[in-house]
């Protein structure tokens, strides 16, 4: 089980120290850094995850530059004075590992990094500044669990390319066990470092680790003793979180449909597995959706792979009423939540497989994006004559995909959009570059002009 409680029993020290992975785990390059930037999600967490390597490339005179994204109040949330004191402490802290080091803090709420992931992620980029070919920038690792921890390491690993990105984990240590499968040991490098100054910048974190109700117990900190740190290197990222790290698609026509468990795993780890919400790309691609629909409104929508209703919220706005539908029933789950947030109306959502679609339903708007890869040459061809079946006469029915590969998908965005041509239906508009294909058809081959007379 998965926990942020130091309290809480997890893994003992001992155990990740007696796995031999841990020593055949290649040591860490540092050979051509010549900046490290430092991300943590809070205050300590620097130090935790990266403070020996801190303080190793500072012995060797690279430049080190440290940000720390939340003041870290919700370790203690009934005293007002605890972000001062965390950022008292986190300035100590770095003194001992590199007294030259420059110290970022931007100050976001503990907590609540998924509620301003925009802001955080331009006062990153700003924090970061300009990167060589020799910067390095570590930061927390996206599979640790914690959802400070994974948001500010997705806004980082949006920011970064692959090669200089370096992640931490945390409470990995606490929560994991050498065998399980989460661990990426294919990318896990190994830093000898000075144990003594990363001791000592721990203990100034005296809120976190003394008092009457300490955080951070000392079974827990026996994680972040002694000579080594482990860092992931993100040249080989591991296939979950590749898909989940991407829109979307691929290539491997043996590959069977994916199911529901898939999605539902992805939605565990991740509350917006594709970034649907911060990614340009997928803001952009929603409008480049919206702008293709050929009427200003709809009688009755149908969103199929409404994911966590990003989409569907804006076609509601479009559609008297809408049907949105998805196999996982967590983002079902998401999807109502946050319509219900936004007091959206007119909007059903349930789970239910597009092939399951009541025949005698009639649609005039169908939206399939992002969906139809993950279906294999059969079951895509079902799913695209069951959605004709429910287009009505006059309907619309727009597909919109990714274009890019990804392992482990059944079809390819092309693909999927080849099936959509052999339908008796017309193509009304097109849209198409390296990244996403969309297409409008129809049974009504006219366009928007000449159904309004102007052509």
């Amino acid at each position: 089980m998965v926990s942020f409680d130091a309290r809480v029993a997890g893994t003992p020290a001992q155990a990740w120290r007696d796995d031999p992975r841990l020593d055949r785990a290649a040591p860490l390059d540092v050979a051509t850094v010549d900046r490290l930037v430092v991300v943590a999600a809070h205050p300590d967490d620097e130090t935790l995850g990266a403070g020996g390597l801190i303080a190793g490339c500072a012995a060797r005179g690279i430049p080190v530059t440290i940000v720390i994204v939340t003041d870290g109040a919700a370790s203690h949330p009934d005293d007002v004075l605890t972000s001062r004191r965390r950022a008292r402490e986190a300035a100590r802290a770095v003194e001992v590992l590199a007294p030259n080091a420059e110290l970022r803090l931007l100050g976001f709420p503990d907590g609540r990094t998924d509620e301003h992931r925009w802001a955080i992620r331009t006062a990153l980029n700003a924090a970061i500044g300009d990167v060589g070919a020799g910067t390095r920038v570590a930061a927390p690792w996206r599979g640790d669990g914690h959802r400070d921890h994974r948001v500010v390491g997705e806004l980082v690993a949006d920011l970064m390319p692959a090669p200089q990105l370096w992640e931490y984990p945390i409470w990995m240590w606490h929560w994991a066990d050498p065998a399980d499968a989460v661990v990426p040991w294919s990318r896990a490098r190994r830093a000898s470092i000075d144990a003594a100054p990363k001791a000592r910048a721990i203990s100034a974190y005296a809120s976190q680790t003394n008092g009457d109700a300490p955080q951070l117990l000392p079974s827990f900190l026996e994680h972040f003793r002694g000579d080594t740190e482990l860092i992931f290197v993100a040249e080989e990222v591991p296939p979950a979180l590749a898909e989940a790290a991407r829109p979307a698609a691929t290539v491997s026509p043996t590959v069977d449909t994916v199911g529901h468990e898939h999605f539902d795993a992805l939605y565990a780890r991740r509350a917006d597995p594709w970034r649907v919400e911060t990614r340009w790309y997928e803001q952009r691609k929603r409008a480049l959706t919206l702008a293709s629909l050929p009427h200003p409104a709809y009688a009755s929508g149908l969103e199929v792979g409404c994911s966590i209703g990003v989409l569907t919220a804006e076609l509601a706005d479009r559609c008297a009423s809408l049907h949105a539908i998805d196999v996982s029933a967590e983002a079902v789950r998401r999807t109502r939540e946050r319509l219900d947030a936004d007091e959206v109306r007119g909007v059903t959502v349930e789970q239910r497989d597009a092939r399951e679609l009541d025949v005698a339903a009639r649609y005039d708007l169908i939206v399939l994006s992002e969906v139809g890869y993950y279906l294999d040459p059969t079951a895509l061809d079902q799913a695209l004559d069951r959605l004709l079946e429910c287009l009505s006469d006059d309907g619309v029915l727009v597909a919109c995909h990714w274009r890019h590969t990804v392992d482990g998908i059944p079809a390819t965005g092309d693909q999927v959009h080849d099936a959509l041509a052999r339908r008796p239906l017309h193509r009304v508009a097109r849209y198409r570059d390296d990244d996403v294909v969309l297409d409008v058809v129809s049974r009504d081959p006219r366009s928007v002009a000449r159904q309004e007379g102007l052509a």
